[in-house]
């Protein structure tokens, strides 16, 4: 198994409308987001309080995204494991960031609310107890530099 992994991604500012950037309100914050070989562009901008569109994913949403599915991910690749059978899991994660005087700002957390069911009622705490595990060995959570917590429900089908 080789020791690392690189992920290249294609980011393509889209917004000229004709002058470039000159000036701050002559310009959409429209980006397009790409990889060689996958099949759908992602449009995405800046948050709408930062003059993008909001009929667009944003770099924070996007961060959030990353978080809830590679723990998603990982809970299934456990669940798997352990002999668990999920048959529907949804992630109603929220991401909060703090801005500065400057604007410039950072997350101060990310929740995510995974809402698990599983077809067996007892291993619902054997399925909530591998959030905490899904926790540690995700490659994105791993890599923020702050909280990530989860509030996991589990039912049975």
């Amino acid at each position: 198994m080789p020791n690392s992994h690189q992920y290249t991604i294609t980011t393509k500012w889209t917004g000229n409308q004709g002058t470039g950037t000159s000036g701050y309100r002559n310009y959409k914050r429209d980006i397009d987001v790409s990889a060689a070989g996958k099949q759908q562009v992602i449009s995405a901008s800046a948050d709408p309080n930062y003059r993008g569109d909001a009929t667009r994913y944003n770099p924070e949403e996007l961060l959030v995204s990353a978080l809830s599915s590679c723990h998603m991910l990982w809970m299934l690749h456990l669940c798997a494991d352990a002999g668990i059978v999920v048959t529907d899991y949804v992630d109603d994660a929220v991401g909060t960031v703090n801005v500065n005087a400057d604007f410039s700002g950072e997350f101060s957390e990310v929740v995510l609310r995974p809402r698990i069911t599983i077809t067996d009622s007892a291993r619902i705490d054997d399925a909530k107890a591998l959030n905490a595990k899904a926790h540690a060995v995700c490659f994105i959570a791993r890599s923020v530099n702050f909280p990530v917590r989860h509030e996991s429900t589990v039912v049975a089908a």
